[in-house]
């Protein structure tokens, strides 16, 4: 016969409820969060019992009491870019103070793919969704339908950008403006990009925003992903067309303008004063580089705070986030 000291199989609610002297709805009531009162002295008893056992309550038992689950489901598009990862952290910085649990899904800014993911995530009930991804174009129907049902489940869905309950802006064309009209107070006169493809509205407005500070049109417009590697093939293209020493080229992150930094060596040429280099978002690699990249310092760990913040407080507003131009080796003045 098995007794629970030769136990080899994970508890069941129902063994916890049999060691508390309670029954089975009780038990189900202090451990999977229903809103219905048990008598603190039962409720000790349960808590004991599963701490005894080893007993870990189950998600989806906890989520159809309680209606959410304890789930923060964090949407981006790719968690190898330190940009997401600085949300993330941030986010998680938030639930950790709420005793949530984040889960972290990669859509590759493919809207089928993100559709697909939101449809499979309803079944988790999460306290909170957040898509942090920026992408080409509005949502479409069924994205829109995806976020819908969430609402209709008690979840609070949170975007960077519109399409949500609530909402986190960036405002990166101000930040690129700014950006734009320090440079050229540095001196420079010709510029080159290096673009997401048209129709990101990241991309986009970084792109517009740095034109209207700098005041002189971009000679070329390079378009590519958000990738340092798209930002290398980009750059090799450009030098392949013709690069003059003097230009600056504005990547539009800092992983793109990192890649078109190893491109510029590889050809032989320095970056700095023949070919100066600036990009966006600060993110930790762009102070390591050499030489150090002139960027535009986005809050981003603070940004996912906020996220995570509007997904569970009723009276959320997001707060003033400063966009600060920060100039480094990559941008020397012009003689």
């Amino acid at each position: 016969m098995t007794t629970d000291a030769t136990r080899t199989t994970a508890p069941t609610l129902h063994d916890v409820a049999r060691v508390a002297g309670v029954s089975l709805a009780t038990a189900s009531r202090v451990l999977n969060g229903s809103d219905r009162k048990v008598a603190e002295s039962f409720r000790e008893r349960v808590a004991k019992a599963a701490d005894e056992l080893g007993y870990i309550p189950n998600i989806s038992a906890q989520a159809i009491a309680r209606g959410t689950s304890q789930v923060i489901a964090l949407l981006v598009a790719d968690i190898a870019d330190p940009y997401f990862g600085l949300i993330a952290s941030g986010v998680a910085r938030g639930a950790d103070e709420e005793g949530l649990i984040v889960t972290v899904a990669i859509t590759e800014r493919e809207p089928a793919r993100e559709t697909r993911i939101l449809h499979a995530l309803r079944g988790q009930r999460p306290r909170g969704v957040i898509l942090a991804a920026s992408r080409a174009g509005e949502r479409d129907a069924s994205a829109l339908d995806e976020l819908g049902a969430f609402r209709n489940l008690g979840s609070r869905t949170v975007t960077f950008g519109a399409g949500g309950d609530r909402s986190i802006v960036i405002d990166n064309r101000a930040g690129a403006e700014a950006l734009g009209r320090e440079m050229a107070e540095l001196g420079y006169r010709r510029a080159i990009a290096i673009g997401a493809a048209a129709g990101v509205k990241t991309s986009d407005d970084r792109l517009a925003g740095f034109t209207a500070g700098f005041g002189v049109g971009f000679e070329r417009v390079h378009r590519g992903t958000f990738h340092r590697e798209s930002g290398a093939a980009s750059m090799t293209d450009a030098l392949a067309a013709g690069v003059d020493a003097g230009t600056l080229v504005f990547a539009l992150s800092d992983v793109v303008a990192v890649g078109a930094m190893t491109a510029i060596r590889d050809a032989g040429r320095s970056v700095g004063a023949d070919i100066a280099v600036c990009g966006f978002d600060d993110v930790p690699v762009s102070r390591d580089v050499t030489p150090r990249l002139t960027t535009v310092r986005v809050p981003l760990s603070e940004l996912g705070y906020q996220a995570f913040r509007a997904t569970v407080d009723a009276d959320w507003q997001q707060p003033a986030l400063s966009l600060e131009v920060v100039v480094r080796d990559s941008t020397p003045r012009v003689a």
